[in-house]
């Protein structure tokens, strides 16, 4: 099959993940879970982020993250 017949279909997913330590965690934990139940992830862009406040120190990372994930069942469209 020429690759050039070959359907690829990207979906997008929005997903939360929280952290007690860093942004950077809470994206990390985020893309380490949907890569268990989703396959071929892509790729993510962080919609929102915000903090939770406790005592006025912050408690926790919150992100709200768009994850590109591509499934190709290698429909030919020829």
């Amino acid at each position: 099959m020429d690759a050039r017949n070959t359907m690829t279909i990207a979906k997008n997913i929005e997903i939360s993940s929280t952290s007690e330590s860093s942004f950077e965690d809470a994206i990390q934990q985020g893309i380490e879970r949907i890569s268990k139940t989703v396959n071929n992830v892509e790729g993510a862009w962080i919609k929102e982020q915000k903090v939770g406040v406790t005592d006025g120190k912050i408690s926790k990372y919150h992100v709200i993250m768009i994850v590109s994930f591509v499934i190709n069942d290698g429909t030919d469209i020829s």
